[in-house]
């Protein structure tokens, strides 16, 4: 079965007339010694390295906010969240500028002749269109998601995530059909010891490939130098809402930490859920279902024993800030209504509408004694922008599940996020 499979991938496909090799078709159109299988490769390193970062980290954040059965986030080191979305957004920023340097090194080869010399590399040509589509798709959307715009009509959080998938299978795919080219890229200045193991012709193509890069020395080291810049750049200006020392400096970051009311940045005022009566409510009760239902008031919520812990807000748009949260403990108020430890529960906002109205808070979480009802922050009450008058505080958990307005809490389903 295989073998007639190869002749028909491996049998070379007519050439096209000569007459169409005109303008970037024509032979040697593209002269710069940049446009080369070594810079390439090597951009391409970069490139895929931070893919796969990207991948892994926004897999986890994937994972927290909709958990699989088997799937258990801890509560501490509290962190880690902040360290894997703040790496998450500052990686995947850092890789647009890259991602174009890659585009101008190889868009040459859209232009190669003849276009596919057989059905193997035209089907390798048009795969390179689905790696290059989802790339710049989760970038983009990406970027427009940190920045809150939201133009298009589908769910940002489900396309970005499958298309991740599409994307990471698209490098694999490209890595092994490419092959032979990156390793010829990566022979380092072609000099004997570095291309031996290679063929003679990949050999000997690796060498020419270097000594037309050496003749445009110059440029080559401005060319790198440039990438370098514009991503070192893009980073910089942009890490500062998770790195607190870079926050002067960080023009293009949507969050600063520091700014906002209570010295913390908000994504979701108080006007935009509608909870600005019903938060002010003088009757305003926190239902807590269980053996034996709760009907909290906030002087109730009060009179419980009060602690503190420094924890982060750690937004999944990549900013966090950390603060002092002041309040009763979930799991003592859990004990209150007769819950066992370890019980999941699910937490719902007074807000109507929302992605985030409701929350599950898992077992590891339930369970930590640094998880608040909180009711202060840096020692102010809260402000009716931060969840006034009592929102959730848990260690190590995306800033969009740290419910704000609590107003109902109520046993979950076992098996979820515990």
């Amino acid at each position: 079965m295989t073998a007639p499979l190869d002749r028909v991938l491996g049998a070379r496909l007519p050439d096209p007339p000569d007459a169409l090799r005109r303008g970037p078709l024509a032979d040697g159109a593209f002269t710069s010694p940049l446009h080369t299988e070594r810079r390439a490769a090597r951009v391409g390193v970069w490139l895929g390295a931070g893919f796969v970062v990207c991948f892994l980290t926004g897999l986890v954040s994937h994972l927290i906010q909709e958990p699989p059965s088997w799937f258990v986030w801890p509560a501490e080191p509290v962190w880690l969240y902040r360290v894997t979305q703040g790496t998450h957004v500052m990686v995947g920023l850092a890789l647009i500028p890259l991602l174009l340097v890659k585009l101008w090194t190889v868009y040459p080869q859209l232009f190669s002749w003849p276009p596919a010399a057989t059905p193997a590399k035209a089907v390798a040509r048009v795969s390179i269109l689905v790696l290059v589509g989802s790339a710049v798709f989760m970038l983009v959307t990406g970027l427009v998601n940190i920045s809150q715009w939201y133009p298009f009509g589908f769910g940002f959080r489900t396309a970005h995530f499958w298309t991740g998938w599409v994307a990471l299978g698209a490098v694999l795919t490209h890595v092994g059909a490419y092959a032979p080219h990156i390793r010829r890229g990566l022979a380092r200045r072609g000099t004997a010891a570095s291309v031996a193991g290679l063929p003679a012709e990949e050999a000997e193509r690796a060498q020419d490939e270097t000594a037309a890069e050496e003749e445009g020395a110059v440029s080559r080291r401005a060319f790198v130098a440039t990438a370098a810049v514009a991503t070192g750049a893009v980073a910089l200006t942009q890490w500062g809402q998770t790195i607190s020392p870079l926050a002067q400096v960080s023009v293009l970051a949507p969050r600063i930490p520091g700014v906002g009311p209570q010295g913390l940045p908000v994504n979701q005022t108080a006007v935009a859920a509608g909870v600005t009566d019903s938060a002010r409510d003088p009757e305003y009760r926190l239902v807590v279902e269980g053996p034996t239902r709760l009907e909290l008031t906030l002087a109730d919520l009060q009179a419980m024993p009060q602690h503190t812990e420094r924890l982060p807000i750690t937004c999944v748009e990549g900013w966090s800030a950390g603060a002092d949260w002041t309040g009763p403990r979930l799991r003592d108020v859990l004990a209150a209504a007769g819950h066992p430890p370890g019980t999941v529960v699910h937490v719902e906002s007074i807000q109507t509408g929302g992605s985030y109205r409701v929350s599950t808070v898992g077992r590891p979480h339930a369970d930590s004694d640094k998880t608040l009802l909180a009711l202060q922050v840096n020692g102010q009450e809260l402000a009716l922008d931060h969840g006034y008058p009592v929102r959730l505080i848990a260690p190590n958990r995306p800033g969009a599940m740290q419910t704000k307005w609590l107003g109902r809490i109520a046993p979950g389903a076992a098996g979820v996020g515990s």
